[in-house]
């Protein structure tokens, strides 16, 4: 844990005086820039009253601290919940512009999840540990899905909703959709706004919907890891049934940032199994790592499907740092009747940039910074499997 962050997380309310210390917090170099953004980004005069980013996210923090659920909840919940709080809302800067003169900010939670996952994980050295690792997607998990509890009952298949976001709890075990409706509870006391009333009416249907789904707390109980799969999908399955699983066998694939180590663990633990990787198919074809990757994924991909035409299990070695990526590859695979474990791998920011700097084809630290910002650890519905390693 750094100097840094370990003064962030000493500035977070605490018994008795259950407050945030905002000198302590608007002091911290990484945060100085950010927070002046904040109080410079300004906000729907309708539906925030209170003013600028940053004033309503003093607001949100203060009506945190007053919850009496807030204060009830363990010390590790508590810490994620509010740094959350902190940075709900640090998307607006960068996503706010005007429409019919005034602003808006569309999108602002995924942004603001990225922009955080970055800050955590590079200024602030919350990685590198599975503890770091899961406090860090527990917030960002938060950040991401704040907005969703006052507007979920209006969405179709809000149990599949509820159940798949649920499902981070098994990973980041500080995240539970009580702490999501708790956050979005704060985040509505913390405006002036004329549909107050009604959000938090629709914020306690959502938990009420999640309590009756079994879910409110924490992951669902599936019967089977196939089950578990399926519903998340939003297949039509009875959730508490035990479905079969008639896959031949498995698919292992690696996720995680260049100099991660991906090849280290799989001399380590996979030696056995065929690899797919598309370091190798790169040197086979002479692309180097800055250049356009087509024909490397499509090589890749043939050779994934001679592996799967002749049922053998193998890895997939490449970095798969979205979901969007992880998805099109799963839906490969199981289409060809394999089940996937997905395997997400992560060290230190520095002892990353120093493997990184080890190996044969390094890659740009510039790059190396993009495809940070652009990370995203899996999700448990992503797979049938879904683990998180530290190497």
């Amino acid at each position: 844990m750094t100097a840094w962050l370990n003064a962030l997380l000493s500035a977070l309310p605490v018994p008795p005086g259950w407050r945030y210390d905002f000198a302590a917090i608007e002091s911290l170099p990484p945060l100085e820039g950010l927070i002046r953004r904040m109080k410079a980004t300004g906000q729907h005069p309708v539906w925030h009253g209170e003013g600028d980013v940053w004033t309503h996210t003093r607001l949100v923090c203060e009506a945190l601290c007053d919850l009496e659920r807030f204060r009830q909840m363990p010390s590790e919940n508590r810490t994620a919940l509010a740094l959350a709080a902190l940075f709900h809302d640090t998307g607006k800067p960068d996503t706010t512009r005007l429409e019919d003169g005034c602003p808006v900010s569309p999108h602002h939670a995924l942004a603001g999840s990225a922009l955080v996952r970055e800050l955590l994980w590079r200024e602030l050295g919350c990685c590198g540990s599975l503890p770091l690792l899961r406090l860090r997607e527990t917030v960002c998990g938060l950040i991401r899905w704040h907005s969703l509890p006052p507007n979920l009952p209006d969405r179709e298949a809000p149990e599949t909703t509820l159940l798949r976001l649920a499902s981070l709890g098994q990973l980041a075990p500080g995240f539970s959709l009580e702490s999501l409706c708790l956050l979005a509870e704060a985040d509505i006391l913390g405006r002036v706004s004329p549909d107050a009333a009604d959000r938090l009416e629709s914020v306690r249907l959502t938990e009420a919907m999640a309590a009756e789904a079994g879910c409110l707390r924490g992951p669902y109980p599936f019967r089977s890891a196939r089950t578990a799969r399926m519903a998340l999908q939003g297949k039509p399955v009875w959730k508490d049934q035990e479905l079969f699983d008639d896959s031949w066998g498995e698919v292992l694939m690696l996720s995680g940032l260049p100099g991660t180590g991906k090849d280290t663990w799989i001399r380590e633990h996979a030696t056995e199994r065929e690899t797919v990787s598309l370091d190798a198919v790169r040197r086979k074809l002479g692309v180097a790592p800055t250049e356009d990757q087509g024909r490397v994924i499509q090589a890749a991909k043939e050779e994934a499907r001679a592996l799967l035409r002749a049922r053998q299990s193998f890895v997939w070695n490449a970095t798969c740092l979205t979901e969007r990526t992880r998805g099109s590859l799963v839906s490969l695979f199981e289409n060809y009747g394999a089940r996937v474990r997905i395997l997400w791998l992560e060290t230190d920011w520095e002892e990353n940039l120093r493997r990184n700097e080890a190996r044969k084809e390094r890659v740009p630290v510039e790059r190396l910074c993009r495809m940070l910002s652009a990370a995203v650890p899996p999700a448990p519905h992503e797979a049938q499997t879904v683990k998180w390693a530290c190497v």
